[in-house]
């Protein structure tokens, strides 16, 4: 890493506009930046976007490498290392990888591969062998009998950043129209309508013995070791009443306008996946996050399952909402999700902060990534 990194001729994404200006990095730090023409001898950005790396907080795309097709376990590091180089090819600097906890209808959760993922997670980041900063994001499947066992035992042998509380019951939350979740897990499962029919009965009795008792546990859990807690696919007054009783600071993909809103007005930050942006809706038919942005009611987007989203949702919001500029699209991808995770020392660009930088340029009002940096290194 060089002692101190000057870039110039840039246009700087700050928090509140664009300015034109230079910045000058030191041990992984901006040491200090301003407008103009600045210092001479730096790296020359040629006019390009210089923005903070990208703060992903819910992505789900490393289980895809993971398991690249059915009942295909690929090996750990491998899936680490290609998902990574990903995630830093996106301008995702800090990234939450999401790993499941408890059974799900088409997913078995085995508790040693679980603590090997998470094992090769800490050792790879210490090893320095990844562009991203990782962190881990543990979605927990409220009704799942194996639930709390497994994040309890998560716990006790790994470090946890944030976990979601995730019901698929069907007919609820995501899946209010039971068409809908047959068509989705159907196509996913394999399954006939009659093994369907068997599941929907066996998922709402998982529902009634566990949800309460489970939501209560795995909330005390992270008090305890003080993990951020987001709630998942909230569509109801009464799901946004459960957040703020619990606490819980942000609301993962609101299904409903009136969950956003009334998430909102608790307090409570709204993240919406960035490819329902890209779309131009939401592939369950829930409402579109853009209609959410229109109304004032979306704080932070996330990948989700396609990384290279985040940017070109941000870009598209700007440029399709007559009162979203760029910055505050930006924002949506570094400072806010960055606040909500209580990471302070990034997300903005300002003297003190870690030197996590995205180079990008616009290219006929599309962004094309040149050049990522993390604490002050080019890591692509």
């Amino acid at each position: 890493m060089p002692e101190r990194l000057l870039l110039t001729n840039a246009k700087l994404a700050l928090p509140n506009r664009i300015a034109e200006g230079w910045i000058a990095l030191a041990d992984g730090m901006i040491e200090e930046c301003g407008e103009g023409p600045g210092p001479s001898g730096g790296s020359d950005m040629a006019g390009d976007l210089v923005m903070p790396g990208l703060i992903e907080l819910h992505t789900d795309h490393l289980e895809a490498h993971l398991s690249p097709r059915p009942k295909v376990r690929w090996p750990a590091l491998s899936a680490l290392l290609a998902f990574d180089a990903q995630i830093a090819a996106a301008g995702i600097t800090t990234v939450y990888d999401c790993i499941r906890a408890g059974d799900d209808a088409d997913n078995r959760v085995v508790q040693e591969e679980l603590h090997e993922v998470l094992s090769t997670i800490e050792s790879a980041q210490a090893d320095g062998l990844l562009r991203a900063a990782h962190r881990v994001h543990l979605r927990c499947e409220i009704c799942a009998d194996n639930v709390v066992s497994q994040m309890a035992s998560v716990m006790e042998r790994h470090r946890l950043d944030l976990i979601s509380l995730m019901d698929h019951t069907p007919g609820a939350r995501q899946f209010t129209s039971l068409d809908a979740w047959r068509t989705y897990y159907g196509g996913k499962t394999g399954k006939s309508a009659a093994e369907l029919d068997a599941l929907i009965e066996l998922k709402r009795q998982q529902f009634s013995r566990n949800y309460s008792a489970h939501r209560q546990e795995l909330v005390a859990l992270a008090r305890q070791s003080g993990v951020v807690v987001a709630s998942h696919d909230d569509a109801t007054s009464g799901h946004v009443d459960e957040s703020k009783a619990d606490g819980i600071g942000l609301a993962e993909f609101p299904t409903t306008v009136e969950a956003a809103r009334l998430s909102l007005e608790a307090g409570i930050q709204v993240m919406m996946g960035a490819p329902n942006v890209v779309r131009g809706g939401s592939h369950s038919g829930n409402v579109a996050a853009e209609e959410l942005a229109r109304a004032g009611y979306l704080d932070i987007l996330s990948s989700d399952y396609v990384p290279g989203s985040l940017l070109f949702a941000a870009f598209g919001l700007a440029q399709r909402l007559s009162d979203w500029d760029l910055p505050r699209a930006l924002c949506l991808v570094t400072k806010n999700p960055a606040d909500a995770a209580g990471l302070t020392d990034r997300g903005e660009i300002t003297a003190g902060k870690r030197a996590d930088l995205v180079r990008v340029h616009v290219h006929n009002g599309q962004p094309v990534i040149r050049e990522v940096y993390r604490e002050g290194r080019r890591v692509t």
